[in-house]
């Protein structure tokens, strides 16, 4: 399906985390499939992720949004929503910065992952998402209000992906499906780095943790798993997540530690792990559907969207739930055996992008 002439398609997820990241693998895998060239742009971390996972890749420095939550505390939405201002400078300053771009380097398309600056008024420009709606905690007349900003910077770009399933039997819930979609929105299904691998592997019986997600929470919660980890009887996968972390000096003979790792090195971690512990992050969450993970969720203190999508779930019996706060390795364990762990109806849902992009491309 490739054209004569390749287009160069820009790609740039958010730095929340690498979860954004992650979530574009399959997007840039196939726009190579269709002999297209894709140019990430990302802060440093993002963008050595991707040459790790891809090889020789182009590639763009862009600064991130570097959203932070606080301690655990009742005001952490507040907080939260007080970086607001400083995340109005970073979209007014990317967004400067892809018009220079757009000057300096040939770029035919652009595919934003939550990046609100990069639309462009004369390259077609799509953003992704899969929170339409935005639970702020503060009550629905600021959801109201947050929606109504929402939507308007969706509505600068032309297109709209979710990146979620149509229909009941979805992911994300009332997050991605409000009662009113943005104008030119289209669901694309689920994406995972994982989406084409098997996921009918017997497991083996360690734990596998995986940290991800925004400072200072993810090290928090990398001392207390460490912490309970080193008393644990058992085998334990240990993935920090991050590089920027020092490993510790003295590391048991059970536990394997990483700092991070890439797809190729993560998959046979997952495929093998008996339970994983990780975070409620949505891209987490894909991954763990597309594998058939069965895992025990610790939300993000103050972070709405996990905190709802981790209730939505345990309530529906797909995956166990927990507090950081108080956070006990072996109770956790325990409970968990006795959990349904139903599975999620959405396997056919991974590949749903595929006509919409390949369709969008051959438009440019």
């Amino acid at each position: 399906m490739a054209t004569q002439q390749p287009k160069h398609i820009l790609i740039a997820p958010l730095d929340w985390g690498l979860g954004h990241t992650t979530r574009c693998i399959p997007l840039i895998r196939h726009i190579q499939q269709l002999g297209h060239v894709p140019v990430v742009a990302g802060n440093q971390a993002q963008r050595t992720f991707i040459e790790e996972t891809f090889g020789n890749i182009e590639n763009i420095h862009l600064e991130g949004y570097n959203i932070s939550y606080s301690g655990w505390n009742r005001f952490s939405q507040a907080g939260l929503l007080s970086q607001l201002p400083r995340i109005q400078k970073t979209i007014t300053a990317e967004h400067k910065w892809l018009q220079q771009l757009s000057h300096e380097i040939k770029i035919d398309g652009i595919i934003s992952d939550n990046r609100y600056g990069l639309f462009h008024d004369t390259i077609p420009s799509v953003i992704i998402t899969h929170q339409l709606n935005v639970l702020s905690g503060l009550g629905n007349i600021t959801d109201r209000a947050i929606l109504k900003i929402h939507y308007s910077y969706l509505n600068r770009f032309q297109n709209t992906w979710v990146a979620d399933a149509p229909g009941e039997k979805n992911l994300g819930g009332k997050l991605s499906h409000p009662a009113v979609l943005p104008r030119h929105t289209k669901y694309i299904g689920l994406l995972s780095q994982f989406e084409e691998v098997n996921s009918n592997i017997d497991p083996d019986h360690y734990i596998l943790i995986l940290l991800s997600g925004p400072e200072p929470q993810r090290s928090i919660l990398s001392r207390i798993l460490w912490q309970q980890a080193i008393e644990h009887k058992g085998k334990v996968v240990f993935i920090e997540g991050s590089t920027q972390v020092t490993p510790p000096a003295q590391i048991p003979s059970h536990i394997q530690y990483f700092n991070r790792v890439t797809a190729k090195t993560l998959l046979p971690l997952l495929q093998n792990a008996g339970i994983v512990i990780c975070r409620s992050g949505y891209s987490t969450l894909m991954d763990l559907a597309a594998l058939n993970k069965k895992a025990i969720l610790i939300p993000t203190p103050g972070q709405t969207e996990q905190e709802y999508l981790a209730k939505t779930l345990n309530d529906k019996g797909i995956y166990y739930v927990t507090k950081q706060n108080g956070f006990n390795l072996e109770t956790a364990l325990n409970e968990a055996q006795h959990f349904p762990y139903h599975s999620l109806p959405l396997q056919q849902c991974y590949g749903m992008y595929k006509p919409v992009l390949e369709d969008w491309v051959e438009k440019l």
